[in-house]
């Protein structure tokens, strides 16, 4: 009998299984063979990966009732005449045609377009040379502390009612004693003196000039947050090579944050072309049509001249608008981003 013989009989009778060594396996070229994943372990023990979906369904009923039902059934009433009493009728696309040849609702358009520049470009430009003088001078040569006050001070509009912030700025623009005339008047300047809300001339203006204020603070605290994932040392580095502030400014603040950019932009042109409490509040679309705007329009067509099929058909062209510009923007930003990567 041999030493292997008797070391397997030992084993046996002490109750130990001997495993022969078998040598592992390898797959093409020598490489060993690629090891299954582990299966996917839920949290919740016995819990299916398609139970989850049904946390989702409040979220899915909700914007059911409240944005596709409401969508569906105004597209619905822009083909019809229905004055609110009566069931609709359809016209087909009566209301439509109207629509092409209404001066009003191309005024309505056009006033959309000063308030884009009012709540788009102007505060996008302000709100980005803002943000960057607070993060990169303010906040390193007096602390983050003020930066965020300044912050907080520039978005204090955005959280403001629409009805207070109107009483204020109905105060301020009075044509008697309002706060701006009598500023006016004390400081020789009397002559300036205007009914800023009430003359045709000016009353577009002036709610240009509020909607700056009220809109300035969102772009500055979107670009101070996208300005937190930019390395200091970039700045730092760029200070030594003698950059100035407006080139570091141009070169290294905006080429890394731009994709906010664009999300800036995007939603505050949606905002401009949506924007109706301002206007209800201060001028209701006037004196006479001065700053109607196409959410006014279609609101007056809907609840004061009971015309709720043109006033859907109003409605629904502002929707498309909407929806056309946010496809042009999300397009334009896929194609930086494509030349971006291929540099």
């Amino acid at each position: 009998m041999t030493s292997v013989d008797t070391e397997e009989a030992r084993e046996s009778r002490e109750g130990r299984r001997t495993t022969p060594t078998v040598p592992a396996p390898t797959g093409r070229q020598g490489r060993p063979p690629r090891t299954a994943l582990p299966p996917e372990q839920s949290l919740l023990p016995g819990a299916s990966r398609r139970g989850f979906w049904l946390y989702l369904i409040p979220g899915f009923v909700l914007f059911t009732v409240i944005v596709l039902v409401p969508l569906i059934w105004n597209v619905y009433l822009s083909f019809t005449d229905y004055r609110g009493i009566r069931p609709p009728t359809w016209a087909g696309l009566d209301n439509w045609r109207e629509l092409l040849v209404d001066d009003r609702f191309w005024t309505s358009f056009l006033n959309s377009v000063f308030l884009i520049i009012a709540m788009v470009v102007v505060p996008t430009v302000l709100g980005l040379l803002l943000a960057a003088m607070l993060f990169d001078l303010i906040g390193r040569k007096f602390g983050g502390r003020l930066a965020s006050f300044l912050r907080a001070t520039y978005y204090l509009p955005q959280i403001l009612p629409v009805a207070i912030a109107a009483i204020v700025i109905g105060w301020i623009l009075r044509p008697e004693n309002g706060a701006l005339n009598t500023v006016l008047d004390a400081i020789g300047l009397g002559a300036l003196q205007h009914n800023w809300l009430g003359s045709p001339d000016t009353a577009l203006l002036s709610i240009m000039v509020v909607m700056v204020w009220v809109q300035l603070g969102y772009p500055v605290v979107i670009f101070m947050a996208a300005l937190q994932r930019v390395d200091p040392e970039l700045y730092e580095a760029a200070e030594l090579d003698g950059a100035g502030w407006f080139q570091r400014f141009r070169a290294i603040t905006v080429s890394i944050i731009r994709p906010e950019i664009f999300v800036v932009v995007l939603t505050c042109t949606i905002a401009a072309l949506k924007v109706f409490g301002p206007i209800y509040a201060l001028t209701r679309g006037g004196p006479g049509d001065s700053t109607i705007v196409p959410s006014y329009y279609a609101y007056s067509e809907f609840f004061q001249s009971q015309q709720v099929g043109y006033g859907a058909t109003i409605a629904t062209a502002l929707t498309l608008v909407i929806v056309v510009i946010t496809i042009f923007f999300i397009q334009a930003q896929n194609r930086v981003e494509r030349a971006e990567r291929e540099r």
